[in-house]
């Protein structure tokens, strides 16, 4: 068809499509900026090593990342087009692969067991050297970094990858009703749990003290899953199986019910299936306080306040809990407030509880954005040793092999939390669309979140200018 037989509708719609993909377009140039200004003045300190003189002052190019998710925040508006935003969260492209699917999840799952079966033998017979152990190595290398970044850039291989899930699956279970009231909440204190251990425990260091808390952890998953079933633990209430499932809900792959659907990232997060209920919340806000208590007690301050508390009389791992604790109170509290305003300027009837859950999600685009910049660098530079554990998790080479990460490296992670923080200003955009009829109020709706995120960006962005310093009586 010509040019001239379009119909006034379609181009009308070809005009809202080319302003959103100007404004996209902005938001990226604007994002490069930030992520410029903010590397160039500190690409060697922070998540990416040591501490160096900062050429820019701390506050301009804290304003500048805030700036960057407010601007691209504003620009995002710009596009009020329901069909338009609608094209980014709908569209996919679906592959059925029965066949495929099954030989692969067959395949995955003797990974798995094979995996975890390497990991207690390296860490009953292997060397007790913290990063020379294949246990050590499997766990943090291989699952906390690499295999949770190819989660959310890819898709979630830990359905058919799960070694608890394949060992729960191959015993007879009792089948007890799960109890409302636990929903999700196991899974939260069993997170809370992992990142406490991980700080007063030597379990980078020490592989048969993290093969103590995978055994515990291996006890308790299996015992949960036989009384409750493994299809309701492994829904509501393992840490792992939650873990993966929220964080792939970022990729652009997608498990359906026939196969594969290939979509944009992150379209899934604003989907009303993903946080159904309070404990999901906690779930995600705990992702993202995780990722800033493991930045925020290796900086100056983070030291400082732990040092003070103690000096007070404090037992060190009683100071590491109630940071912890504390802080993840605080991120609670912050987040229902946000909701609470995002009420009351979008003079909605919608109950509090349902906005929380259904603005819950875009935050998940922040913690995978928190947890590239911590760990993409910690993987790659770890990924030859993980290789030689794994060849030889016995007798694994003394002095393994490690890369070492070029300067610009920094600009990597750092652009990494503010693209998360873009992602989510953009699902809770889509998301506030679908919640309100009315533009200016789908608008006005999302003015405290964003306040939330800049807030966010500003706070790990700080963490990330201050100097690491080792965190004061930790184990080693």
């Amino acid at each position: 068809m010509g040019r001239e037989d379009e119909s006034p509708a379609m181009s009308v719609r070809s005009a809202l499509g080319r302003r959103a993909g100007i404004g996209l377009a902005v938001s990226l140039v604007v994002l490069a900026a930030g992520s410029g200004v903010v590397a160039a003045s500190n690409v060697a300190a922070g998540l990416s090593g040591g501490g160096s003189d900062v050429s820019v002052p701390t506050w301009l190019y804290l304003a500048t990342g805030g700036g960057t998710v407010g601007a691209s925040a504003l620009l995002t508006m710009l596009v009020t087009d329901r069909d338009v935003i609608g094209s980014y969260h709908d569209r996919g492209l679906e592959a059925s692969v029965d066949r495929l699917l099954s030989a692969g999840s067959l395949l995955l799952g003797v990974v798995g067991v094979l995996g975890l079966g390497l990991i207690v033998v390296a860490g009953i017979a292997g060397p007790n050297i913290g990063l020379v152990s294949a246990t050590v190595l499997v766990t943090f290398v291989g699952g906390r970094a690499l295999l949770t970044i190819v989660t959310y850039t890819v898709g979630n291989p830990w359905p058919a990858l799960n070694p608890w899930r394949r060992i729960a699956e191959a015993l007879p279970t009792i089948d007890e009703p799960y109890p409302d009231a636990y929903r999700s909440w196991p899974a939260v204190v069993a997170l809370l749990v992992f990142v406490w251990l991980e700080i007063v425990a030597p379990l980078t260091s020490s592989p048969r003290a993290l093969l103590l808390v995978l055994l515990m952890y291996s006890m308790g998953t299996i015992s949960s899953a036989v009384v409750f079933s493994p299809a309701t633990w492994f829904r509501r209430g393992d840490p792992l199986a939650l873990w993966f499932r929220l964080y792939g809900a970022v990729a652009p792959i997608q498990r359906t019910d026939d196969g594969f659907e290939l979509r944009y990232p992150g379209s899934r997060l604003s989907e009303a299936d993903l946080v159904v209920d309070g404990s999901l919340v906690a779930f995600v806000l705990a992702l993202v306080w995780e990722l800033t208590f493991s930045g925020f007690i290796v900086t100056p301050v983070g030291v400082g306040t732990i040092e003070t508390l103690v000096g007070i009389g404090l037992p060190p791992a009683l100071v590491y809990l109630g940071l912890l604790v504390v802080g993840f109170a605080l991120f609670w509290k912050i987040y229902w407030l946000a909701i609470d305003r995002t009420r009351e300027r979008a003079e909605t009837y919608l109950s509090r509880e349902y906005l929380g859950l259904r603005l819950a999600a875009p935050l998940l685009a922040i913690a995978a954005g928190y947890h590239f910049a911590h760990y993409v660098g910690f993987g790659l530079s770890l990924w030859p040793s993980l290789l030689d554990a794994i060849a030889m998790p016995l007798n694994p080479p003394p002095n393994p092999t490690r890369y070492a990460l070029p300067g610009w490296f920094g600009y990597v992670e750092i652009a990494g939390i503010l693209l998360g923080h873009v992602l989510a200003v953009w699902v809770a955009h889509t998301v506030s669309f679908e919640l309100f009829p009315g533009k200016l109020q789908a608008i006005r709706s999302q003015y405290p979140l964003i306040v939330v995120m800049v807030f966010f960006t500003m706070a790990s962005l700080y963490l990330v200018s201050q100097g690491t310093m080792s965190p004061p009586y930790v184990p080693s």
